[in-house]
């Protein structure tokens, strides 16, 4: 008996020992700083209101942007999540996971199904929430649906967010949609509307980089022209390759890809009926590939393009309708046509 509470004292008094070295905090006393968390406190948060934020792009949009990814790891935000009364019980959920990855640049978290609360004060706007396409269909057979849904949120826009608010229409078909809310949020400079063509640009990228087996961030200013539909042409003719065809050098995209007949017959239309080909695969729309694009498009917007890249996903609603935007379209498909 004896030996067994010998035993058992040494044991105690091992764990007592253990247990101290634990408490012992190396850095107990001295002033630990995160520069990230620094330069963010000194930065006032910015408010942003996802529409159809349970849906499958606002649902991974929102632990993007809590992450660092829309406006970089100096930016806290309030993000305001907006959803229909039908869905809030996903919102809820969804709110539950965003206050589990206790993401610090969320100053503060909001789940509604009030637009007038949501629209409230708001700096940015990314209207995600819209009829989705469905297997068979084209955007533009969603504009008489979710027109309806843009007037209001033009209105919405226009009476209750910031006068400098950046909206960013994601809902297909998402040029037509963001002049609808450029028409009806009328006290909004039109050039704070735009649509989101990153999406096309980031899949011509990555089709260029996939047949020149090269890094996606050495090929530059591919350019979308046109709506985000069917019509769009992929421009790689203002393009360039770095690093290509050996380190140092820099070569456009044409001269890199050198097959005209492979940028007309699979470059351009695959870019074109890319949405259409991930439906047939998954029976959904992109989700994590659009999230990825919003992030990409307002990071740009915000904080400008790398050194050597240029950005042409900004297409504004009022610019649109330009004869020069229109002439430039005309005259790239004529070049890989061969037309005169």
């Amino acid at each position: 008996m004896g030996n067994l509470n010998h035993i058992l004292n040494r044991k105690m008094e091992r764990l007592l020992l253990l247990q101290k070295n634990l408490l012992a905090c190396p850095f107990q006393g001295k002033a630990t700083t995160n520069p990230h968390a620094t330069a963010a406190a000194a930065r006032p948060p910015v408010k942003v209101v996802i529409t159809g934020a349970a849906g499958a792009i606002g649902y991974v949009l929102c632990f993007m942007i809590g992450q660092g990814k829309m406006f970089g790891p100096d930016q806290r935000v309030d993000l305001v999540l907006l959803e229909l009364p039908v869905a809030e019980g996903a919102l809820k959920g969804t709110l539950m996971e965003l206050e589990d990855c206790a993401l610090p640049l969320l100053s503060s978290l909001k789940g509604t199904t009030d637009p007038n609360e949501g629209f409230a004060d708001v700096d940015f706007a990314i209207l995600v929430g819209a009829k989705p396409r469905g297997p068979g269909m084209e955007r533009k057979d969603l504009l008489t649906e979710n027109a309806k849904i843009f007037i209001n949120q033009g209105k919405l826009i226009n009476s209750l967010a910031k006068p400098t608010v950046k909206v960013l229409v994601v809902g297909n078909p998402a040029n037509t949609n963001a002049l609808i809310v450029s028409a009806f949020a009328t006290r909004i400079n039109p050039r704070n509307v735009t649509s989101l063509t990153r999406l096309d640009q980031n899949r011509a990228i990555s089709q260029i980089a996939g047949k020149l087996r090269c890094p996606v961030d050495d090929v530059k200013n591919l350019i979308i022209w046109g709506n985000h539909s069917l019509t769009q042409f992929p421009d790689p003719f203002q393009g360039y390759v770095f690093n290509y065809p050996s380190p140092g050098l820099v070569t456009s995209v044409r001269s890199a890809v050198n097959d005209d007949a492979w940028l007309k017959e699979n470059f351009i239309p695959r870019v074109q009926k890319r949405g259409a080909e991930i439906i047939q695969a998954r029976k959904l729309s992109s989700a994590a590939s659009a999230a990825n694009a919003v992030c990409d498009h307002i990071f740009s917007w915000v904080n400008g393009t790398r050194p050597g890249a240029v950005s042409y996903t900004h297409l504004r609603a009022h610019e649109t309708g330009r004869n020069l935007v229109c002439r430039l379209l005309l005259e790239k498909k004529k070049d890989i046509q061969g037309s005169s």
